[in-house]
């Protein structure tokens, strides 16, 4: 049910709140913050909203960058990191109207809802679920200087396999052994319950978390299916419990793709099904996988568009050291069963009609997760109103081991980009399947273009330890 302006004046009064937090999203998908004293918090708060700068966001130019954040009333949570009593909400940014105000098409939270609404009308389907698995790692010291007298990066995990002469408890995991070991050796299994705790707290439903790969720290949390929307808004809160929750513990969290050198590195698998009036669309008793024709379509749009996508899903340069061979990072543009070496994986273990899916494995965590939600279904919904066949387009299913082929059959599949400046590219050519219903506004996604090409330039001038490794003594 619905939380009305009274409900929030009485979690008010019962919590004994004395702030009230709006939260908002910028382009790169990282929390800003703006809070007001509670006596100011009233029902005009509600009506007309906070003024802000949407020009230091990075969505909105400066002549036309004043705004509004209305916020959400049933995002409404206290928040557990607030020694002061602290109500926090999120909401949408607004364009100042007169005399009405109107969403600002370029704010994220309002393009996944658009998504949505688009994904409705064309009549394909009227839900979205998806399930994406949160990856991430926790240091015990982490440091790094960028200056022209020094270029370092220095972090320690207490349990790091390089610490075995000097942590002194034996309690040492041995490099990319780390997946799913147990207590002694799973030193932050408190830590992790505590975040899967909050969360429930928070209404995110948890089905798991566990120790991942990586030996230097690196674990999973994975929540249950839900509706995209939600899950958007749900994959900040997961984000937000992670690194304050770390913090508690005196670690650090990182969900940075490949933090360690030559250990695992982090992604965020994004599963998804399409609903229609309650019934899944993506299943098939007959179909390869047990998926349907409409779910083989889905998938054709993914893989079709998979270059453009991945500066939405992998908006970092740090993000394509992590999609190589040899780490279970998916590099081939194709359909799998049960494969983590193709970039689409159907899941066997999803037996249920209900739960047949399959999931992306190229995303990670730097993404904007509203961007992500929102290119990931209106690639697939192009796929399926255009009927994009992934097996007819030689996509698979690869049902080997794609690292393991000969280099000469490796030599004929198609791979994901290999740089953030190659991804920026496709999406400079390929993006009409996000503008498409004006879901994605053509200037937003010039705005995004023009900040990671300046990111790129700017980091391709940096000299590299490696560089004085290799080149210092030629």
């Amino acid at each position: 049910m619905s939380k009305t302006v009274q409900d929030i004046l009485q979690l008010i009064k019962d919590k004994d709140i004395k702030m009230v937090d709006f939260k908002m999203v910028d382009i790169n998908g990282q929390f800003r913050h703006v809070t007001i004293p509670v006596q100011n918090f009233t029902e005009s708060t509600i009506q007309n909203g906070i003024g802000f700068d949407a020009s230091n966001y990075g969505y909105a130019v400066v002549e036309k960058s004043d705004m509004v954040f209305i916020p959400d009333l049933d995002s409404a949570i206290v928040d557990p990191f607030c020694e002061i009593p602290t109500l926090s909400m999120t909401g949408n940014a607004m364009i100042i109207d007169n005399p009405e105000n109107r969403p600002l098409p370029h704010y994220p939270r309002n393009i996944v809802k658009a998504a949505e609404k688009y994904m409705q009308d064309s009549g394909i389907a009227d839900t979205m679920l998806i399930l994406p698995e949160f990856e991430f790692y926790l240091f015990d010291q982490v440091g790094w200087k960028v200056a022209p007298d020094q270029i370092a990066m220095r972090l320690d995990v207490n349990q790091g396999h390089w610490n075995s002469d000097v942590e002194g408890t034996g309690c040492i995991v041995p490099k990319q052994k780390a997946y799913h070991i147990a207590k002694p050796f799973d030193a932050s299994f408190e830590c992790r319950s505590e975040m899967c705790m909050l969360m429930e707290e928070m209404g995110i439903p948890i089905k798991y978390h566990h120790p991942e790969v990586g030996a230097a720290g690196q674990f999973e949390i994975e929540p249950l299916l839900g509706q995209m929307s939600k899950l958007a808004d749900d994959t900040m809160m997961i984000k937000y419990i992670i690194h304050n929750v770390a913090m508690k513990y005196g670690k650090v969290a990182t969900f940075m793709p490949k933090p360690v050198y030559g250990e695992a590195g982090s992604g965020m698998h994004v599963h998804m099904l399409l609903l229609k009036d309650g019934e899944p669309l993506f299943s098939d008793d007959n179909g390869y996988s047990n998926l349907s024709e409409t779910a083989h379509y889905f998938m054709g749009g993914l893989l079709k568009h998979i270059a453009s996508l991945c500066a939405i899903t992998n908006p970092s340069t740090n993000s394509f050291k992590r999609l190589v061979p040899g780490f279970e990072a998916p590099v081939t543009v194709g359909y799998a069963t049960s494969n983590r070496s193709a970039v689409i994986r159907i899941p066997a273990y999803a037996k249920s009609p209900k739960l047949r899916r399959f999931e992306l494995r190229n995303p990670d965590a730097t993404c904007n997760p509203y961007l992500c939600y929102a290119a990931i279904l209106m690639a697939g919904l192009d796929g399926i109103k255009n009927k994009i066949d992934p097996h007819a387009n030689g996509w698979g299913p690869y049902d080997c081991n794609l690292f393991n082929l000969p280099e000469e059959e490796k030599a004929k599949l198609k791979g994901l980009p290999t740089s953030l400046e190659a991804a920026l590219d496709a999406l400079e050519e390929d993006h009409d399947y996000l503008t498409a219903g004006g879901v994605f506004p053509e200037e937003l996604l010039k705005s995004f273009i023009s900040r990671k090409r300046a990111e790129c330039s700017e980091i391709s001038k940096i000299p590299h330890p490696a560089e004085f490794d290799r080149y210092f003594n030629l």
